[in-house]
């Protein structure tokens, strides 16, 4: 009798499933690698005002999350962070960084820095824009 069944994963469950992933990868691609790399800005009261999440893979660094808090948006607190952590990924050895963006976010923001689309899928979320960028480090 098949006992297997769908549930929805905890956090422990899904960092295993990411784990089983990252090990299957390794296993077919020389120097296979996650690391993850997460920065983030501090005002003077501790509270966060910017972050950025991201991990290199392989030759890359992809760029998951970059958001600054509304009151602080336009003081160069976005730049400050795509700047550390290309410089991070020039230095662990990343030919790329990519990323993505909604019309609604920030796709002006991107190209300012090096950024180019590589790819634009339209009515995502619907009456949106999602966007794929790129920049070549070497």
């Amino acid at each position: 009798m098949n006992n297997e069944r769908i549930i929805t994963s905890t956090s422990e469950e899904s960092n295993e499933v990411r784990n089983k992933l990252i090990e299957f990868n390794s296993s077919h691609v020389p120097n296979g690698r996650y690391e993850v790399v997460n920065l983030c800005v501090k005002n003077d009261q501790g509270e966060i005002i910017a972050g950025l999440n991201s991990a290199i893979k392989w030759n890359w660094m992809e760029i998951d999350i970059l958001w600054v808090h509304h009151d602080y948006r336009g003081k160069g607190h976005g730049k400050r962070l795509l700047e550390e952590v290309e410089r991070i990924a020039r230095d662990q050895q990343c030919t790329f960084i990519k990323l993505h963006t909604f019309s609604f976010q920030a796709p002006d923001f991107y190209p300012k820095y090096g950024f180019q689309v590589m790819a634009t899928i339209e009515n995502a979320p619907t009456g949106h824009s999602h966007y794929y960028f790129m920049k070549e480090l070497s």
